[in-house]
């Protein structure tokens, strides 16, 4: 692809942008400094490809995407409107064909996704000068290339993209497990606490430097690291970031080491737009919306505006919409706290007038979408918010294959059912919960994952790959338990060939 180069804002459109940047904070957003770049469409695929990073580093499949999204745009299947960028400042690319109603309409909605960037208590760990780094990794990936060669170097990433979804997205906010005293460094023991830390000898202060000098610290670590490991059961408790177990304990070199750790970087930086696709999207078109209606539409614009914007919120049978999903949820969040249709009067009220006709005028309407914009995310959004009167005035319903019609039909209207796959279909992301439960089976260094079965079977061909990619890492053989056909299995793959044992063998190599 093309070195990308960007053309400044015309006159007009950064008349445009001051003053819907303006419009904005007057609704009370608040957001980085965001910068507008001006440019065609085969430089805005390339972007897209590498996923709004044009520093990122080389990888066939950021070419093969390119192909793609160019070759969508090209037969008119699809065309990408905006591209914004979480970081401070915020990066948001505009198209130069683009009409200037549909400009408009682009910087009102990057600046709905650039207040959820900010404020979203998800993003809150991610790095803002993701920018900076991404232009890090990528140099640092291609001195490795250039020195142990291209094709090494991709086939390393291969292997550890098979698993850049295994990852505890929860981690950030959560203290998974205690940090061993002794790993990395070796504090002095309290006065209070007679007993040395482990991996360090008992001594006074003065004579702890001659008891316990550096280099009989580090072999005694590493002589209980190894007693670690060879224990018939590690890590001590199952593991969801198998990224990192990986990363811990896996015999890689240390270009491999950092190569890993910068997928895994990259995979945390990611995962909450993953986990707020529904929330961040119907911020974002529920503020286009506002601004554009009360503050920047033209009259001669109208039509244009109400066709763009209703080809964005377009349902689909088979494919749930986020943008039109998430846009509605926050208009009847607002509608309700602005009528009082809240709290344990109106819950309790079994009078469906009254409940209709229920308005005690508490204006917080505005108030709360803030607030629900604030603290949820995709997940608790839905778990909180979505109502059965939302779920029969949207006709929502859950939509499921026939296997004996051979068809796609409406399986029920029933709004347990509807928001119970809503949720699970949410839950981690859409992703399968696998963890690591023993790293060293049969005291044989085998690696033993677990999939979290809840109805939905593993494909099998990813699996497969997976584990043979997962084999390269960690250079022994791996097996995972799960469901297939409502039976117990375990799937292996042992560098040679692929096995799968059932309900028994699946038990023995169960942890005990």
């Amino acid at each position: 692809m093309a070195i990308i180069t960007y053309d400044p804002l015309p006159d007009t459109l950064a008349a445009y942008q001051g003053a819907i940047e303006e419009n904005a904070r007057s609704y009370g957003l608040d957001f980085f400094p965001t910068i507008f770049e001006l440019v065609d469409a085969d430089q805005l695929n390339a972007i897209a490809a590498y996923g709004g990073f044009p520093t990122r580093y080389p990888h066939w499949r950021f070419g093969m995407e390119y192909e793609r999204l160019s070759k969508g745009y090209h037969y008119g299947l699809q065309k990408i409107y905006e591209l914004v960028i979480n970081n401070d400042p915020c990066y948001a690319y505009l198209m130069s064909s683009n009409s200037l109603t549909d400009q408009k309409l682009v910087m009102a909605h990057v600046y709905g996704h650039c207040d959820f960037f900010k404020n979203n208590a998800w993003f809150s760990h991610t790095n803002r000068k993701m920018m900076d780094d991404m232009a890090n990794h990528g140099n640092r990936i291609r001195r490795y290339m250039e020195r142990f060669g291209q094709e090494e170097v991709e086939e390393f990433i291969d292997c550890c993209l098979s698993i850049e979804d295994l990852i505890d997205i929860h981690a950030p906010f959560i203290r998974r497990r205690r940090e061993e005293v002794g790993k990395d460094r070796f504090p002095q023991a309290d006065a209070e606490d007679p007993l040395p830390p482990p991996g360090k000898f008992r001594a006074k202060d003065y004579m702890d430097r001659y008891i316990n000098p550096p280099a009989a610290l580090a072999a005694e670590t590493e002589r209980l690291r190894q007693k670690r490991e060879q224990q018939e059961h590690f890590p001590s408790e199952p593991m969801t970031d198998v990224m990192l177990f990986v990363l811990e304990h896996a015999p890689l070199k240390p270009w491999q080491l950092d190569v890993l750790t910068i997928l895994r970087d990259e995979a945390y930086y990611f995962a909450p737009q993953g986990q707020t696709k529904i929330m961040n999207e119907g911020w974002a078109s529920y503020w286009h919306s506002t601004i554009m209606t009360q503050r920047q539409l033209l009259p001669e614009e109208v039509i244009h505006y109400c066709d763009h914007h209703a080809g964005t919120m377009a349902t689909s049978s088979t494919r749930l919409n986020p943008y039109k999903l998430g846009i509605e949820l926050f208009r009847d969040i607002e509608d309700r706290w602005n009528k009082g249709r809240f709290g344990k009067e109106y819950e309790e009220c079994d009078d469906l007038t009254a409940r209709a006709k229920w308005d005690t005028g508490a204006g917080r309407g505005r108030e709360k979408i803030f607030e629900v914009r604030r603290i949820h995310n995709d997940l608790t959004f839905i778990d909180t918010f979505l109502t059965l009167e939302f779920c029969r005035q949207h006709k929502l319903f859950k939509f499921g294959y026939n296997g004996r019609a051979d068809v796609y039909e409406i399986e029920t209207r029933e709004f347990p059912q509807v928001k119970e796959q809503l949720l699970f279909n949410l839950t981690n992301a859409g992703r399968p919960r696998i963890r690591v439960v023993d790293g060293n089976h049969k005291n044989r260094g085998e690696m033993v994952l677990e999939h979290a079965y809840h109805g939905v079977e593993l494909k099998a061909d990813y699996a497969r790959d997976t584990l043979a990619n997962l084999f390269k890492l960690w250079k022994r053989p791996v097996h995972i338990v799960t469901v297939l056909e409502n039976v117990p299995t375990t799937l292996s793959f042992d560098g040679s060939e692929h096995t799968s044992k059932s309900q028994q063998a699946a038990a023995d190599i169960k942890r005990k």
